[in-house]
């Protein structure tokens, strides 16, 4: 379809098809956006913290960069726990997994916006569908005896444009979401087991509870 084809399904549309096509610039751009995120927070690697979890278990060794991945930065911060001499081990421990959560919680960032787009943008389809049909039924009921079904049938498709756009547009958000979720499920399981190793493997004593 060319640009001149698509404009006049838009004007056809009305005002509901355009806020339809409003979602879906907003739903492209929080895609993007959300994909570059879990890129620069190392989604999909894992080596680096795999490695500091095996240092710390053989050598005791404590990893000293800043910058790292979700993972790399939880290993960091649950290995700075463990070791610190001022730290219960259930103190540890939870702090540990307020890091972990404060960490998810931030990588989940966007998701909502996406699942709103994905339920309001066929919800919005369907109200201009019910509007187009309004307006095509009131045109047959002026026209009377003088009805002709082909202006009744082109009424009922330009009303179900916004129907069809509405689910062109849920379908790819609700399958990106799905895969956000999924991505960001596996980065809390791997935290969560590489976590649980370096609380295992502590070679430094956690202080006990006063006594």
């Amino acid at each position: 379809m060319d640009i001149a084809g698509l404009l006049v399904l838009l004007d056809r549309g009305g005002i509901i098809i355009w806020a339809i096509g409003l979602l879906s610039l907003v739903a492209a751009t929080l895609i993007i956006w959300k994909v570059l995120r879990l890129v620069r927070s190392g989604a999909w690697g894992g080596s680096a913290a795999r490695n500091a979890v095996q240092a710390f278990r053989e050598a005791g060794k404590r990893p000293h960069g800043k910058v790292g991945g979700l993972r790399y930065q939880a290993v960091r911060h649950a290995i700075d726990s463990v070791t610190n001499s001022r730290f219960t081990e259930a103190q540890a421990r939870e702090d540990t997994e307020r890091f972990a959560r404060t960490m998810l919680n931030e990588a989940r960032s966007g998701l909502r916006g996406l699942e709103s787009i994905a339920t309001v943008a066929p919800l919005l389809g369907l109200l201009g569908t019910v509007l187009g049909m309004i307006e095509a039924f009131q045109a047959l009921q002026s026209s009377g005896a003088r009805a002709d079904p082909s202006v009744l049938a082109g009424g009922i498709w330009e009303a179900l444009l916004t129907t069809a756009a509405g689910m062109a547009v849920a379908i790819p958000v609700a399958l990106a979401l799905a895969w956000f979720e999924g991505v960001i499920d596996s980065i809390a399981a791997d935290i969560e087991d590489l976590v649980t190793q370096v609380f295992l493997a502590s070679p430094a004593p956690i202080a006990q509870a006063a006594e």
